[in-house]
């Protein structure tokens, strides 16, 4: 199946996609004539078997079965114009297992975008309900793997990508409001919404830097004003990869939020081989807007089961891939220490692997979190892609 996008330019893919951005030569007009439509869709079945404390894989109060669909339809309609749309379902498959998540329900389903595209020249315009993309908005970003390509949220808003300037994308975007696929509900960023300008360039070879900063007035959950940054570097040589992140978060009124991280990354006689390493202040003003993710490398969210928000923070990472028959043995170990809390750790082994057109994964995950306690998670995913 295509995976094209709306528009055939890599600078629409990105503010469909999202996802790290291959900036583009100046492109031809669009066509007069509507091309036809793009339908694409996941179709994933997850099974989770985990508990806080002990261990007990047939724990059905706390395990997890589901069943998520996400289907999508892009169409250029003529003179420059396109319309996308994106709606998601999901139910448990079992009615023993009360909760989705931690909601009390038992499906869901999400009109999780509509918009309204436009292209003149190298510049796209994209309005309404949307994914923001992860290359160049760290703050508020939009995640599609918890359930197997059904993203946890979207954004309504206007964003406008530029690839004019050789070897550069810009990026600057307005978001009104958060769009919850799972509950439905939609929450206001701030008083006026979130501004955000950002700018990815490859002039120098095998190296990309990024940019991106946002301004939010307060209001709504927001209690300050708020203006944040992140900068990243990246580089290869040879069979190594280096990064260097910083991030700057400030809440009026309130102490600043900084972290820097760094990462190297090797394959070595066939193992791919990552350690970060990373520190954060303990400023109180947030390096993410997305609840449970964040862009910023050191970020321990997910694997650690929570952040220490307002304590300093030393983390540390590595990851490691080996292929094994068909597929990719995966690990990798982290320890987040903050101050005045228990360390946290994490480990997690699994096994990706492809049958038939169905990607599929099995995964064991272990953390002990800033509270001590001990979460025990068996994962069995298959997701297939149309």
């Amino acid at each position: 199946m295509k995976k094209g996008l709306l528009l055939s330019v890599v600078a629409t893919g990105f503010i469909f996609a999202g996802g790290n951005i291959a900036p583009v030569a100046p492109v031809a007009q669009p066509q007069v004539a509507p091309a036809a439509c793009d339908f694409w869709g996941t179709i994933a079945v997850r099974y989770d078997a985990h508990k806080d404390g002990e261990f007990n894989i047939g724990d059905t109060e706390n395990n997890k079965a589901a069943l998520a669909i996400a289907m999508g339809v892009e169409k250029q309609i003529g003179a420059g114009f396109g319309l996308g749309a994106e709606v998601d379902a999901g139910f448990l498959t079992d009615g023993e297992f009360n909760t989705l998540g931690s909601l009390d329900k038992k499906e869901f389903s999400a009109l999780s975008q509509l918009y309204v595209t436009y292209k003149a020249g190298n510049t796209v315009i994209k309005a309404g309900r949307q994914a923001l993309p992860k290359a160049v908005s760290p703050l508020a970003f939009t995640e599609r793997g918890t359930l197997g390509g059904v993203p946890l949220q979207t954004y309504n808003g206007v964003t406008l990508v530029n690839t004019d300037v050789e070897n550069t994308t810009l990026v600057a975007a307005w978001v009104r409001s958060t769009y919850n696929t799972l509950t439905n509900d939609n929450t206001k960023v701030g008083d006026k919404g979130v501004f955000m300008l950002g700018a990815i360039n490859k002039s120098i070879a095998n190296t990309t830097l990024s940019f991106a900063g946002y301004y939010a007035k307060k209001g709504n959950a927001l209690p300050a004003d708020l203006t944040t940054v992140f900068g990243a570097a990246e580089t290869k040589a040879g069979d190594v990869k280096l990064g260097l992140q910083l991030a700057y978060s400030k809440l009026k009124g309130a102490d600043k939020t900084f972290g820097v991280a760094a990462y190297a990354a090797t394959n070595f006689n066939g193992l791919d081989a990552k350690l970060t390493l990373a520190y954060i202040n303990d400023g109180v003003a947030p390096l993410t807007v997305t609840p449970g993710v964040s862009a910023f490398w050191g970020a321990t969210w997910r694997v650690m089961g929570g952040n220490a928000n307002g304590a300093k923070q030393k983390i540390a990472r590595l990851d490691l891939g080996y292929k094994v028959g068909a597929g990719k043995v995966y690990g990798g170990v982290a320890a987040d220490k903050a101050d005045g809390k228990s360390t946290a750790v994490a480990a997690r082994i699994g096994y990706d692997f492809k049958i038939a057109d169905v990607n599929a994964k099995v995964e064991y995950r272990y953390n002990k979190n800033f509270a001590k306690v001990k979460n025990h998670r068996v994962r069995v995913q298959g997701v297939y892609k149309f």
